[in-house]
């Protein structure tokens, strides 16, 4: 054989296996990123559904938690029916820690009630003897004002005197909806475990803030009027605008940040992964 021949088959025998290389090199990178693409999404599609799952509970937010003094609760309540509409909202008060001022604020398009009844056992509030408080505070909706498919609304009550710190305040809530079902927020959480289907509304209080700091906001949401007695229907002739809210808020925002920071470290860590294999 020649010099010229042996050439020859060397130069095509290299250039038969170079793009096979180049080939399996390209295949590994897609299936890689493919690969890295879709734990990614996965994922994330795992983060939103959890998350989204927590902001559709009824839940209360406090404006303070201090110990022996005043805060407005605001409950946040989504309709959850794809059929049905939101026309009723009820939360029950505390019993063992009643809460001796309960006031209402009005809102538009609907009626908010506050009702007394006699206590399980006498208890003793700043020294007085206490028989009945305030049990329950429902709002019900006129027909513009219910609540549809992907809405929700707050709820503002001001309550005090908060009960010593370290003490969990649970606040049960009944959602009613306009085929008649009703859905009872009033299953306790506990920790270690998943958390039940329809969690209590609730929060625990803390250590009394110092009456000369500013950094308590309770003094502000003192009532302006003693608890409503029997079926006293609280007054709604000055409000502002409350019609129901389908803006979502920003936790979906944060999550969707949250994965994309995570996918692009995944990938260029799949991607260096794999160069320098």
């Amino acid at each position: 054989m020649t010099t010229s021949t042996t050439r020859a088959l060397t130069s095509r025998t290299l250039k038969s296996r170079t793009p096979k290389t180049s080939a399996l090199k390209t295949s590994d990178l897609k299936t890689a990123a493919l690969k890295t693409v879709t734990v990614v999404s996965t994922a994330a599609g795992l983060m939103v559904l959890g998350v989204g799952s927590a902001s559709a509970h009824v839940h209360v937010d406090p404006a303070s938690t201090s110990a022996g003094g005043f805060s407005q609760l605001t409950f946040r309540v989504p309709n959850e029916s794809e059929t049905a509409k939101t026309i009723k909202v009820s939360v029950t008060l505390p019993t063992a820690t009643p809460f001796t001022s309960v006031s209402v604020k009005p809102m538009d398009g609907w009626t908010a009630k506050i009702t007394e009844a006699a206590l399980p056992a006498p208890v003793t509030v700043e020294g007085a003897k206490v028989t009945r408080a305030a049990a329950t505070v429902t709002w019900t909706a006129d027909a513009a004002h219910q609540l549809g498919q992907h809405e929700y609304q707050t709820f503002f009550i001001s309550v005090g005197r908060l009960p010593e710190a370290g003490t969990t305040v649970a606040l049960p809530a009944a959602q009613t909806y306009s085929d008649g079902t009703v859905v009872n927020w009033n299953q306790p959480e506990t920790g270690g475990q998943a958390e039940p289907e329809h969690p209590v509304p609730s929060f625990v209080t803390t250590a009394a803030a110092d009456e000369h700091s500013h950094a308590a906001p309770a003094a502000s949401a003192a009532p302006a009027a003693d608890t409503a007695t029997g079926d006293t229907a609280a007054d709604t002739a000055s409000a502002s605008s409350t019609a129901p809210v389908a803006a979502p808020d920003n936790t979906f925002g944060i999550v969707g940040l949250g994965a994309g920071l995570l996918g692009l470290a995944a990938g260029t860590a799949a991607l260096l992964r794999t160069r320098k294999g």
